[in-house]
């Protein structure tokens, strides 16, 4: 007798829209940071994209302005609401919250950032192997409650790059070679025998087919 297989669940990890900091200051968790002009452009391109796929189940954004902005367009057009969840905010980046980047990479510390992630904490704020044992426990928690179906989850770029090195058992330390656009979408599917990594920062063009298996 053939053993029945779970359906797999397939999560589309999506990176908010351009804020007027974006590549210039490291906002981490600071509140008042919304989408810029473009930023609202590319979460509507977002939906439009998101929004022809079939049969998606919710919506889940980070807490932070700029991801429930980029996040409403896609709720939208799928005709959902928005489920705010804590876990897929930003790193915690403590002092270093609203540094400029060109500051920080003057710092002794950025070369460890870069190199050397999994041995790094951020003064006063988080760690890199807790962001991503947070945003992989998130995951988990959103695939075992929406088993068998295709959920929206709106993040940031190092949550995301940390999900996506989870995935594909890549060590934290290389995470950074992963590249997360802003609005860009990323697809990884869940399945029994360990997720499946479908695409990782598109930005234009239809998505991958994501039906159950």
């Amino acid at each position: 007798m053939s053993r029945r297989t779970s359906p797999q669940t397939v999560v589309l990890l999506v990176r908010h829209g351009q804020t007027p900091t974006t590549g210039v200051v490291l906002p981490g968790r600071a509140p008042g940071l919304h989408l810029s002009e473009e930023g609202r452009k590319q979460a509507d391109a977002a939906g439009e994209r998101i929004g022809r796929l079939q049969k998606v189940a919710a919506v889940y954004a980070s807490p932070l302005e700029r991801a429930r902005e980029t996040a409403l367009p896609i709720a939208r057009a799928l005709g959902l609401a928005v489920r705010v969840h804590r876990d897929l905010s930003e790193c915690d980046v403590g002092e270093w919250t609203g540094l400029k980047l060109s500051r920080a990479q003057r710092k002794s510390e950025w070369r460890l950032v870069q190199r050397y992630p999994s041995g790094f904490r951020f003064p006063g704020g988080e760690s890199f192997p807790e962001m991503q044992a947070r945003i992989v426990s998130a995951l988990a928690r959103l695939v075992e409650r929406h088993r068998g179906a295709t959920i929206v989850a709106v993040s940031h770029a190092d949550p995301i790059k940390t999900a996506v090195a989870h995935a594909l058992g890549t060590p934290l330390d290389l995470f950074q070679r992963i590249a997360i656009a802003t609005a860009s979408v990323t697809v990884i599917a869940y399945r029994e025998g360990g997720p499946v990594v479908l695409t990782v920062n598109s930005t234009y063009g239809d998505l991958p087919a994501v039906g159950t298996r």
